[in-house]
């Protein structure tokens, strides 16, 4: 089982759309994968027609219960958020262990899944430590913009602290850019940038702009259920190809 935190502590980066069909896109081919949302925002949930739950992760942590998992299709589950994991962060200052509650939680599905993706708040506190402390590997998206990795360095510090201080065998498994527009002649620069930051770690894939990803999640669908010959489809599907491969 391969546990993958996405995570960017910068809002509006595709986090969660890439969560949501990275996830939709290895259930395809019969992968079986939960997706985990421990952002209180809980758009990943709501991505996929799930809203108003009665028992969610906060629920989990607070109480120390197995986790809720909600059935999405036949190879994709997904443990739902709710606005109130916004209490989370205060409520697990005092807790002992505070920083391994959700790598606890998920030794109850070990053997289960091939895939687990773990949905970040855009915040670097103690909710995204506990993805880190859970994750085999991290996945960053970066948005296709001038100074996309401005603060990342404060993020891989925290990764490089988790790693000492909790899971050794945490890794960067990888970074790719997303709202891409192939149109723009100043994508090729910020991609060059970015590709000199991080070198070996950028994919090869990118995702560009596409309104049937917008559209999908309003929808409470993956891309490839709302429109699988679009961009967002074919990007998407070539970037779990590459996760496959490299991960």
């Amino acid at each position: 089982m391969k546990i993958i935190a996405v995570i960017n502590h910068k809002g509006g980066t595709g986090k969660t759309t890439s969560t949501l069909n990275i996830g939709a896109g290895l259930a395809r081919i019969k992968k079986k994968t939960l997706l985990v949302d421990i952002d209180p925002q809980s758009n990943l949930t709501e991505g996929l027609g799930l809203r108003d739950v009665k028992v969610s992760i906060y629920d989990s942590i607070k109480d120390d219960t197995a986790l809720p998992i909600e059935s999405v299709s036949e190879y994709l589950d997904i443990v739902p958020s709710s606005l109130d994991l916004l209490g989370a962060e205060i409520e697990l200052v005092s807790r002992l262990g505070r920083e391994t509650i959700l790598k606890r939680l998920l030794k109850s599905v070990q053997g289960k899944y091939d895939y687990v993706l773990i949905d970040c708040a855009p915040a670097l506190g103690m909710l995204t430590v506990n993805a880190l402390v859970a994750a085999d590997t991290v996945m960053i998206p970066l948005e296709a913009e001038y100074f996309a990795y401005r603060g990342i360095d404060r993020l891989v510090s925290i990764i490089s602290d988790v790693r000492t201080h909790y899971n050794e065998d945490l890794t960067i498994g990888g970074v790719f850019i997303t709202k891409i527009n192939p149109r723009r002649v100043i994508t090729e620069q910020i991609t060059a940038s970015i590709k000199k930051y991080f070198n070996d770690k950028l994919f090869d894939t990118s995702i560009r702009i596409n309104v049937s990803l917008v559209e999908a999640q309003l929808k409470g669908v993956d891309v490839f259920e709302y429109a699988p010959l679009s961009n967002g489809a074919v990007d998407y599907s070539d970037l779990v190809d590459e996760i496959l491969v490299k991960l």
